[in-house]
């Protein structure tokens, strides 16, 4: 935990040195187009099953989730961590454009190791450099993402349009190389 903790913070230190290969500005609001792509929010009254998802500071469980296309699905998250984490549902290509974002929240100081910094979130970052490219502050608003604070439990339902190449992840820094990272597979 303790190294997970360190390399989230030298991944943060080593991006504002300019050590990790970063852009400015490096939000682009790719999640909000893209996850209408992959399916859609919905309610958890019409989800037609429940997949609970445990959280730890190195790991989801289950590793891989099976789905159907046209499926919803609710999923409750426990993080049984340390950490924040994060449960975000997308491609590869969604997931690497999402860590930018997830960097710059935390080296502006909007995400800590633990939380949300509700005083930081309600700050205009657009000012500091800090917004995505419509120049809205920055938010984490995603319909297909959900961060759940350490001991915490928080609810995620969708609905899975069509087959798709999913996977789920946590997109703080260090997490996903750490191993939080799982499939989604479509099954008939």
């Amino acid at each position: 935990m303790i190294c997970i903790y360190r390399f989230v913070r030298c991944a943060a230190l080593a991006a504002s040195a300019g050590l990790l290969a970063t852009s400015a500005p490096v939000l682009a609001d790719v999640g909000h187009d893209q996850a209408a792509a992959i399916g859609a929010p919905a309610k958890a009254s019409v989800a037609t099953r429940t997949v609970n998802v445990t959280l730890g500071d190195t790991f989801y469980k289950p590793e891989q989730i099976q789905v159907k296309a046209g499926e919803t699905v609710r999923f409750v998250l426990a993080n049984t961590g340390e950490l924040l984490h994060e449960f975000n549902i997308g491609t590869a290509a969604m997931h690497a454009e999402h860590r930018k974002e997830m960097l710059a929240m935390m080296e502006s100081g909007m995400l800590t190791a633990t939380g949300l910094n509700t005083d930081m979130s309600q700050m205009d970052h657009s000012k500091m450099g800090h917004s995505n490219m419509a120049g809205m502050p920055m938010q984490h608003d995603d319909p297909n993402s959900v961060l759940v604070e350490p001991g915490k439990t928080k609810e995620l339902v969708w609905k899975f349009s069509r087959p798709a190449d999913l996977e789920f992840a946590c997109n703080i820094p260090g997490h996903s190389e750490s191993g939080m990272v799982g499939d989604i597979r479509f099954v008939r």
